[in-house]
């Protein structure tokens, strides 16, 4: 049944019957005196009384508004009537009411390509004294519901009768196209279309197909708009070049972004609080954690304040990077600021409690999470399954797994292999090759991880007739081994001393173009080595480095060993000073491997070797050997942080020892509890108390105590200090801990 138009009048008001115009007049004055009376109306309130009063009414801003806010939703206001509404409102510039309405044009009107909207606003244009923006609005209407090729024939319809829809229809339907995903060249021959038109593209024209071309791969592209923008002096703004640095971080070429940053100012446009949260996240995409550090401190002066965006993403880098203490301390810092950690940084903070084996703190971040209302999601549960199943723990991880599907998310793949891998380490392989089946029945297809941590665990308890029949049924189902199965196959037959077998299967793997991965090379390299086969050992150590894989302290130390088995320790030795100068070789495994090697059998180690300059209280040669550590690019661990801050706070160095302090926590370590309690007792005897107070606060906010003798010297200080607060807090801390500090202060002796 075709639509009605409205009336098409000469005079606006003429032609309407007198009881349409009675009406109408009526509706008015109750608009104006008595709103509460309207209702009475709506019965006999007709199409005609409508139109009437929104022609006679057109120069009345409140009325029009009120009536159309009152009117819309019932029966007699027609799409007729909306037609002329949309004109008023309009000029009127009520935009939001206008876009309102013709979105419920485009929804309810059975209208194909538009033409009928189209036709009924260019009949009653005049009539309403209306302008060219009416077809620019119902066109963004339209584009906002993704009715692209209605928008796009609406443009040319007015085109075509003169009207010359502007740049805003343009830019609408462009975001449209890019929005629904939609092919990047259907929205450049838009844009050309545009051109022709004699429309001007703005900045934000620009913008939008920047956007899609980044969002596309096509940087390039974008770029080569970016300086057509410049060319025709169309300014760029900050949501250009943040669009922009945002694509330069997801290729992982943040240097290119931080140009654009400091190019803004040159120009003089100011970045916002987005330009930084961009770059940190592509320097945290690269793990370049410390680089943040600087941007963060540049963002600070400039006035902004970071913000939920911003500890959301610092804490993710932190946590893929297993600095822990960082982002714990973030965490601390971001919640303080009233600021709220999303599902995301959650998530990363429990998968870092998980790695760290510290199952209780995940726990707690899990029950925060739920405290604060966020709603954990499969990732979440998947991760806490993983962290109790990789400790043993398979209690807990099937009560998460229970209430993962009781909140509606199914187990993935990833959820399951956690699950095996679990039952695996515990050595219930029957459970494990159960949960295999239950993935089948479900309709999930068990990966190459899947058949491959079975195989492992097959492996590891010497079941190797399993193992090569769980890796027969898997190429079976259509599932290639890669190289973690035939790693642990080979480690399974050398540990056998089934090294010909061994040997046969590793060139069963290269012939399947899986190049063999370090743990393939070092498990034969030590099956040779125990063979007392050395010459073929240090064949495959050569050809190794050879396909660009490079030996780990594990490689160097069974090949040290079987050499020194033979009595051939100058020829270890030569090796190994041969490979301290070999660039090809990572210095921490050289210098390390040599520190073991080459030194007096009473210093195995770094930390052995400090230790023992510690204990002697030769600080200076101590001190070298750290140095000559950092020199040859030796990361130093927490050990070696832990035992020189205890040497020189027994020393009477206290600023070195506060200084290494200072580095450990900048390096991600966790100082060690008997470290702090040394700091802590040498600052407070030379009256440190800047340092001492910093100590304490990191000591604090950084993780629960849970060493009643750290305990006892915070509250014995600060009780002596009068700092009464931070007792309290270190006491609310034992309680929370289960602890009871020895002394004092909490319970006399013989009380």
């Amino acid at each position: 049944m075709p639509l009605p138009r409205p009336r098409i009048l000469q005079n606006a008001t003429s032609g309407f019957s007198p009881s349409a115009a009675q009406l109408a007049d009526k509706a008015a004055v109750y608009l104006r005196r008595h709103p509460h009376l309207l209702n009475s109306l709506s019965p006999d309130f007709t199409p005609d009384a409508a139109s009437y009063l929104l022609l006679k009414s057109q120069s009345d801003k409140a009325l029009i508004a009120d009536f159309v806010a009152w009117a819309r939703r019932r029966d007699f206001f027609t799409f007729g009537c909306k037609c002329l509404a949309l004109h008023i409102l309009t000029r009127f510039k009520l935009y939001k009411t206008a876009q309102s309405l013709a979105e419920d044009v485009a929804v309810n009107t059975p209208d194909d390509e538009g033409n009928l909207v189209f036709e009924s606003l260019s009949e009653t244009f005049h009539l309403c004294r209306s302008s060219s923006a009416v077809f620019d609005l119902v066109v963004k209407s339209y584009s906002h519901l993704k009715l692209v090729s209605k928008a796009l024939n609406i443009v040319n319809l007015a085109k075509f009768r003169g009207y010359m829809p502007g740049v805003l229809s343009y830019n609408a339907i462009l975001d449209a196209i890019i929005r629904s995903n939609g092919s990047v060249k259907f929205a450049q021959q838009v844009f050309d279309e545009m051109l022709s038109s004699g429309v001007s593209p703005n900045v934000f024209t620009y913008n939008i197909l920047i956007r899609g071309l980044c969002a596309a791969g096509n940087l390039e592209m974008g770029l080569c708009f970016f300086a057509e923008m410049e060319r025709k002096e169309c300014l760029p703004n900050v949501v250009t070049y943040n669009t922009l640095m945002d694509a330069y971080c997801k290729l992982r070429r943040v240097e290119e972004a931080v140009g654009l940053l400091r190019s803004m100012a040159l120009k003089g446009l100011q970045s916002n609080l987005i330009s930084y949260n961009v770059v940190i996240n592509g320097l945290c995409r690269e793990g370049r954690m410390k680089e943040t550090g600087d941007v963060l401190e540049e963002m600070k002066r400039k006035g902004f304040v970071p913000d939920e965006v911003t500890y959301n993403t610092l804490i993710s880098g932190y946590c893929k990077d297993d600095n822990f203490h960082q982002a714990l301390n973030l965490h601390t810092e971001m919640v303080r600021n009233g600021l709220s950690p999303n599902v995301v940084t959650y998530t990363a903070l429990i998968n870092s409690m998980c790695k760290a084996r510290n199952l209780n703190r995940a726990g707690e971040f899990f029950n925060q999470m739920l405290v604060r209302g966020l709603h954990p999601n499969e990732r979440t549960y998947t991760t806490l399954i993983d962290g109790f199943s990789q400790q043993g723990l398979l209690h807990e991880a099937y009560r998460f797994l229970n209430e993962m599907t009781s909140v509606g998310f199914s187990p993935s793949i990833v959820t399951y292999n956690a699950l095996i891998n679990g039952h695996c380490n515990l050595g219930k392989m029957e459970e494990a090759m159960g949960i295999v089946q239950d993935m089948v029945e479900k309709g999930l297809n068990p990966d190459v991880v899947s058949h491959s941590t079975i195989i492992t665990g097959f492996c590891r308890h010497q079941e190797l007739e399993k193992a090569f029949q769980m890796k027969s049924e898997m190429i079976e189902r259509g599932v290639s081994p890669d190289s973690v199965t035939y790693s642990s196959l080979i480690q399974g037959l050398c540990q056998q001393r089934r090294l010909d077998e061994a040997c046969d299967l590793f060139q069963e793997m290269i012939s399947m173009g899986l190049p063999p991965d370090e743990f393939a090379y070092t498990t034969l390299i030590n099956a040779y080595c125990v063979e007392g086969d050395l010459n073929r050992a240090l064949q495959l150590h050569d050809e190794m480095i050879e396909k660009g894989f490079l030996p780990d302290v594990v490689t160097y130390s069974v090949l040290i060993n079987g050499l020194n088995k033979q009595a051939r320790t100058k020829e270890a030795k030569r090796l190994l000073l041969k490979l301290f100068y070999d660039e090809s070789v990572p210095t921490d495994v050289t210098y390390n491997t040599l520190i073991e090697n080459c030194c007096s059998i009473e210093f195995k180690s770094v930390v052995a070797l400090v230790k023992g300059f510690c204990m002697k209280g030769l600080m200076k040669e101590a001190d070298q050997v750290f140095e000559t550590m950092l020199r040859r690019n030796y990361k130093p661990d927490q050990s070696v942080y832990n035992v020189i801050i205890h040497g020189h706070c027994r020393g009477g160095n206290v600023r070195k020892a506060y200084n290494l302090y200072e580095e450990m926590l900048k390096s991600g370590f966790v100082p060690h509890t008997v470290s702090v309690l040394a700091l802590i007792k040498a600052l407070f005897r030379e009256e440190m108390n800047d340092e001492l107070s910093q100590v304490i606060r990191n000591t604090l906010r950084s993780c629960r105590l849970t060493d009643a003798e750290l305990a006892k010297v915070l509250v014995e200080i600060n009780h002596k200090e009068g700092n009464m607060d931070v007792v309290f807090n270190v006491l609310s801390e034992m309680a929370k801990d289960g602890l009871l500090p020895n002394s004092g202060i909490i319970a006399p002796a013989g009380g």
